[in-house]
Formats: structure tokens, sequence, C-alpha cells
């Protein structure tokens, strides 16, 4: 392995290649280390006769951090973005039903009653002080909206952006802008309205590129070149005594090591945990403890005249009061050019989920089949899709449970005491890509205050943010 390195990552995901990115870009050498024969983790395209899959996150928002990152990677011309106006449906009643965007919308929407619009609409004249005690989403929810709001705009959102269920995921871990204007505001439409102010009012829109998601990955790895080694999984770390740290790894069946000053643990938490415990138990048995919900992704293409269902939009997600496998579908092919052939239609389904853990313990077969089944009735559709492609993850996302909040902080406690090891993934500040990479550019600036000796108690604060 080419050296000298000073920092060594563990994880080619997302997290960990844009934290080598910004290393680079601070002038520290990193070298990442990938278990997998590629990077990106879930993040990934397939094309399969003509049809472009993505085996994980569909696509992103351009939030600022993301596009910076895009820029200096020199992927604008590859760039591509949703319109921002594509309208979001939900399966409530047995149809699929606009979701509101605006409060006119919402007036005349059928998919609410007459007193749950009541209560959105008055919501910002109305204050409200945050219960003492940690809530949950659900119960949050219950008390400013109510029941109705939760079953049908709510819990499915919570489905789509967590595979979660809201009656047990964290207020504060996973929405904590929500908490945050109640706490100021007293509402969380008014606070929603001066935050969009304090922003310049435009919301990030949803991008990706025209190749798919892995343009970004390859772009990163082609960066680090001999700095990005797959197939090597770490199985150990230990102090090095005044030296930092040594990280064991097996590659192509032979176990090898690396000397470093710091270690960046961009794995998943159940990854993380089992390493910390060669140097922190405290801090590897916190990380244990962060739980999982497994996700089977379906992509399917068909042809144009297979679907009675116009796909003008972002796509539908599904309440788990309709007791329905299926999570939501995202219209690819609606959103972005290039993801199917010509009269011709991509879709890309989820299943799973906290609350339906087992469907992925299934095979490939029968998931398929069950999820296009309710494709069929969902959006008209007839015969089987022309293309497919499956992939199972029995812990794709990380859930902000009750308590989250504690096992970081416990984390950040243990870590103080081992300067040099620190902390970025999507279990810390958030699942999506923008979340990550944000951590991730954090992560990095707080290495470099390290290694510079500068990092003191400050740097030990940050290392798990």
């Amino acid at each position: 392995m080419p050296e000298p390195f000073q920092v060594a990552i563990v994880g080619g995901g997302i997290s960990g290649l844009a934290c080598a990115h910004r290393l680079r870009g601070l002038g520290v050498p990193a070298v990442v280390l990938e278990s997998e024969g590629r990077g990106g983790g879930v993040i990934g395209t397939v094309e399969r006769n003509g049809f472009l899959f993505e085996a994980g996150p569909q696509s992103f928002l351009g939030t600022a951090p993301v596009l910076e990152l895009i820029r200096e990677l020199k992927l604008e011309g590859e760039l591509v973005q949703a319109d921002p106006n594509a309208p979001r449906f939900v399966f409530v009643k047995g149809r699929l039903q606009a979701v509101p965007r605006s409060p006119t919308a919402l007036l005349t929407s059928s998919l609410l009653s007459v007193r749950s619009r009541y209560r959105v609409l008055s919501e910002p004249l109305r204050r409200t002080a945050p219960v003492q005690h940690e809530e949950t989403v659900a119960d949050f929810v219950r008390r400013k909206f109510g029941n109705e709001i939760l079953e049908y705009l709510v819990a499915p959102f919570v489905s789509g952006v967590y595979a979660g269920d809201p009656e047990t995921l964290s207020l504060r871990a996973a929405f904590p802008s929500l908490d945050e204007w109640e706490r100021e505001y007293g509402s969380v439409l008014r606070g929603a309205i001066n935050s969009r102010k304090k922003q310049g009012g435009a919301r990030p829109g949803l991008c990706s590129f025209r190749g798919g998601m892995r343009a970004l990955l390859q772009a990163l790895e082609s960066e680090l070149g001999d700095g990005f080694v797959t197939g090597a999984r770490a199985e150990a770390l230990e102090r090095g005594g005044s030296s930092g740290f040594t990280l064991r790894f097996m590659k192509d069946g032979r176990q090898e090591s690396i000397s470093v000053r710091a270690v960046v643990l961009a794995a998943p938490a159940y990854t993380a945990g089992h390493l910390l415990s060669g140097v922190s138990q405290t801090a590897g048995d916190a990380l244990l403890g962060v739980s999982y919900a497994p996700v089977a992704v379906i992509a399917t293409g068909y042809k144009r005249q297979q679907v009675g269902n116009a796909l003008v939009g972002f796509g539908v997600l599904i309440p788990r009061k309709a007791g329905l496998h299926t999570l939501g579908t995202v219209w690819n092919s609606s959103l972005f050019a290039g993801r199917a052939p010509k009269n011709s239609v991509t879709l890309t389904s989820f299943a799973g989920g906290v609350t339906d853990a087992e469907i992925v313990s299934r095979e490939e077969s029968e998931i398929g089949a069950l999820v296009e089944s309710e494709l069929e009735n969902l959006l008209s559709i007839s015969g089987p899709p022309v293309a497919r492609e499956i992939w199972r993850y029995p812990r794709a996302l990380p859930q902000y449970n009750l308590g989250h909040a504690h096992v970081l902080e416990n984390v950040r406690g243990a870590l103080a005491g081992v300067p040099g090891i620190h902390l970025t993934g999507n279990y810390l500040s958030g699942p999506a890509i923008g979340n990550c990479v944000e951590q991730s550019a954090r992560t990095a600036e707080a290495v470099c205050a390290f290694l510079r000796g500068a990092g003191g108690s400050a740097a030990g604060a940050a290392r798990a943010n």
C-alpha cells in the first residue's frame, strides 16, 4: 500500500469518500479502506436493457454543500434537475391523491377532512409549548395536527426517509428543525416560513446526474487514486503508542496493517462500534445499540403502453394503513431524462422498513412478485416488467429512535479521551446525501485541526457532531 498516509478512513460510502475529498482539499493525505469491491455503499447505478436503475438513493437535494462538492469535482455539466413543481401523491382511500403544496391547494383538497385542514391552516395562529420529555414524531404530530395528518402524510413521509416508525422515532433526533421551530416560534409553520426567509426563500431542488448517481462516486474514487483501496475489510483498531493508531485489515486473504495519526470511522454504526471496542469499549457498545431498518429496492422497467397511469409527478407514498408491502414508488423516468428507452418508463419501489422487517428475508423473486402485483393495482399496469433489478438491504437505514441523541452524547464523551478517533456517517446528523456530505466536511476539518495540534477539546467536541 502506498504510504505515508496521516489518516485512514474506514468505509468508502459517500461519507468516507466526501471526507477524503475534503481532507485532500485541506492538504491532508488519507487512505480509504472499503470492504466491498466498489465504493458507494448502497449508492449505485445499473443499466439493464436500456433502463437506468438506482440501487439506493434515487436522487438528492441540491443543498449548498452538495453543489459545492459537485463544482469541485467538475460535474456541473452532468447535473440534471427535476421539475420543482412535480406533484407528489399519496395512496389514500383507495386512490392516488396529490399532496397539497399550498394553502389554496389544502383548502380544496379532498385528501383531508375539514377538521384536519382547519388544524393545519390555523396552526400559525396558535402558539404551543414543547413538552419537557423527549417526544416521538407520532406524539408530536398528534398533539399539533391530529391523527389524520399523521396517518396520511407524516407516517408515509417517515417511511420514505427513514423506513422507520413514527411511534418510535425521536422528533428531536430525526427532525430537529420541527422541535426548534416550536421552541422558538411556538408554531411549526411560522418557523418554516421564517427559516425559508433567512435562507433566501428558494428550497433546494431534486437532482441527479445524466448517467445516474454513480457519477458522483466515480469522480470521488478517481480523485483518490491509490488512496482508495477496495476489498479491504477492517478487523481491529488499536492504539499505537505516541505515534497514533494501528488499523488491521484483511486484503486478498492476507492480514495487513497501517499506522496513522488519525482514524475516521465512516462505516455503519455496527461496524464502527465493533472497531471502537479496541480503543473505547464504552463508545463501541453505545454505537452497537443503534438499530437499522431493512429495505428492499425493486427497480422495474415497463413499456409505456403497459402503464395506465400518466405518471406525471415525483411518485407515490403509501400509508401503512393501506395494508400493502410497498412503502412508495418513485417515477424515475418522469423526473430525469435517460432513465428508460423510448416509449418506456422506469419505476423504483421500496418495501420493508421497521414495520415490515421480514420481507427482506424472502427470495428476490417473491419480493418482486409481491410489489409488482401491488403496482398493477396502484398504477393500472398490465403484464410483467420488461426489465427488473432487486436489492435487499437487511440493515439499510439507521433509526433515530428515542434515546438516539443520548447515545451520541455517550459516544462523544467516551471519545473525548481518545484523541485522533473521528466519526462520520448517516447515523450522526441525517441519512440524506446532503447531510452526509456536510457532516463529512465537518469531520475532515476536525481531523485537520487535530493533526495541526489545534484540536484540543474543541476537536474532541466535533468528532461525533
